[in-house]
């Protein structure tokens, strides 16, 4: 069956943003502006579907978005498309349950699924999501508690978790507003807190 894919850009706080729905659901969000390469993202992720792009589609939607970039927490209200291997499938659903305002490791998220050696490929099924801080990749780190890569740029997911921890970050300065960087790890699955 023939999906269509609507998809537009937004703006928000911490730049551009190129949004997609299906009728399941939020299908993409990815920060930077509209692109070959995202569309071509999406297409390789949806080949099934026709892509149109319909700014009156996402109308509504694309505000909540920007609000969500804004001030980043768990919203479970939006519907989700997720489209991926059971394993990144498994992943994205523990990344959903991280607390705004935490953080947890590659290793946490690992012995959480009952794969306590999958490290890296939990770092892998971060790396394939295209839902943007709706996933939120960008509350894993390293071990050590250090913040380690993120598909949409180092600062960005500095920033997210600083607007997370309501904390000044004093190194975004390309961006508008202001928070701090988030050290340290949750003991969201009774393991410890790692710093």
């Amino acid at each position: 069956m023939a999906t269509t894919l609507r998809y537009a850009k937004g703006e928000s706080a911490l730049g551009p943003f190129v949004a997609a729905i299906s009728g399941q659901g939020l299908a993409m969000l990815e920060f930077g502006e509209l692109t070959p390469a995202i569309r071509a993202g999406l297409a390789a992720r949806f080949p099934e579907a026709t892509l149109v792009e319909d700014p009156a589609a996402l109308q509504g939607l694309l505000p909540r978005l920007a609000e969500l970039i804004a001030r980043p927490r768990n919203d479970h209200e939006i519907l989700l498309d997720l489209r991926g291997t059971d394993f990144e499938l498994r992943v994205w659903e523990a990344l959903c349950r991280i607390p705004a305002g935490k953080t947890a490791s590659y290793g946490e998220i690992a012995a959480q699924l009952g794969t306590p050696r999958l490290a890296r490929e939990v770092a892998e099924a971060c790396a394939a999501n295209m839902l943007a801080v709706v996933v939120p990749c960008h509350r894993v780190v390293k071990k050590d508690g250090s913040i380690s890569g993120y598909r949409w740029g180092f600062r960005r997911k500095r920033e997210l978790l600083a607007r997370e921890a309501g904390e000044k970050n004093e190194d975004m300065d390309g961006y508008p507003g202001r928070g701090g960087v988030h050290r340290g790890t949750a003991d969201l699955f009774g393991l410890g807190t790692v710093r």
